[in-house]
């Protein structure tokens, strides 16, 4: 059986570079809690939020108006028994043109079904891509996490 990662998508009528950029103002749509560079290949940045969940991603691929990949090296979740589920994990976010339309998909390579976070962490994404991201692309304002 094939496992399934977390993906979502979802079309905006925003040019590519218009979502790439946004993709990469994480400030702007994930939490204001983010520590490093977080737009150009090879940059690290670390993610915390409260003492729930504290990571580290490397941006692996940087394809302007196409792609971007996070590579998680180091994370802790607090509200799960294996604390290192993310470890190795990818993020994964591909944009492409469609019917005159941009389409951006996110995939959390490795976030699956079988994860005790699953439901938590795919619901939170669920919130942060679907809302916060395209929000962030439409009108120039996400909804991210707020500083503690």
């Amino acid at each position: 059986m094939k496992k399934k990662d977390f993906t979502t998508t979802f079309s905006v009528d925003q040019s590519p570079k218009e979502v790439f950029d946004a993709i990469n103002n994480v400030r702007g749509w994930w939490s204001e809690e983010i520590d490093g560079s977080t737009d150009k290949l090879g940059a690290e940045f670390k993610f915390h939020h409260k003492d729930l969940h504290r990571s580290t991603q490397k941006i692996i691929e940087f394809v302007p108006g196409k792609k971007v990949v996070w590579h998680v090296s180091e994370a802790r979740l607090n509200f799960v028994k294996n604390k290192t589920e993310w470890n190795g994990t990818e993020v994964v976010f591909e944009i492409t043109r469609k019917d005159g339309k941009t389409e951006l998909r996110f995939t959390h390579v490795g976030l699956v079904p079988a994860f005790e976070c699953y439901g938590d962490c795919s619901g939170a994404w669920g919130f942060y891509i679907d809302n916060s991201l395209r929000d962030l692309i439409t009108t120039g304002k996400g909804q991210p996490a707020l500083k503690d």
